[in-house]
């Protein structure tokens, strides 16, 4: 019997997390509202890759369409709950980071700043998302668009942060 051919690509709630890394990266250093960025991430995927390819450490993105415009196919109720949660919620969550982070949140770089904050949510706030998940989702956006050490970084504050949940 032949093997089913592997899936090639990212999944659509991988995907929303990618997009949502980057509109809150947005959102940190702007201070736009939420909506506004998510109108202009959906109106203008060129945009969208500009800021994407900018931020990302890998010379292509290999796992994504030529064509921009389909990339949208992502779970965007998952989008948007991150784009409005992680706002509505980031003072609860980066005192809870503060607390297990090795130095000031301020000197964390706001690109892994947005993934933490994205795996923090998800731990505190998405029941239906077991914490490994989102551990195992932050650090994948942060092979994407951070270094070595903000990987390790990324993952043991999510690790602590989660033990001291428990």
């Amino acid at each position: 019997m032949a093997k089913p051919p592997a899936k090639s690509g990212v999944s659509p709630r991988s995907q929303a997390r990618r997009y949502a890394a980057l509109a809150l990266y947005q959102w940190h250093l702007t201070r736009e509202s939420p909506a506004v960025i998510k109108q202009h991430m959906l109106d203008d995927p060129e945009w969208l890759d500009a800021l994407a390819g900018s931020l990302s450490d890998s010379e292509s993105d290999d796992d994504a369409p030529a064509d921009a415009r389909l990339r949208f196919k992502f779970n965007l109720d998952l989008f948007e709950s991150l784009l409005r949660g992680v706002p509505a919620h980031v003072t609860e969550i980066d005192a809870e980071l503060d607390r297990v982070l090795d130095r000031p949140i301020s000197q964390v770089d706001p690109v892994e700043l947005a993934i933490l904050r994205i795996g923090a949510y998800e731990i505190l706030y998405s029941g239906d998302i077991p914490a490994g998940v989102a551990i195992n989702e932050a650090v994948e956006l942060a092979h994407r668009y951070s270094d070595e050490q903000g990987r390790r970084m990324i993952n043991g504050v999510l690790r602590r942060f989660t033990a001291a949940k428990v």
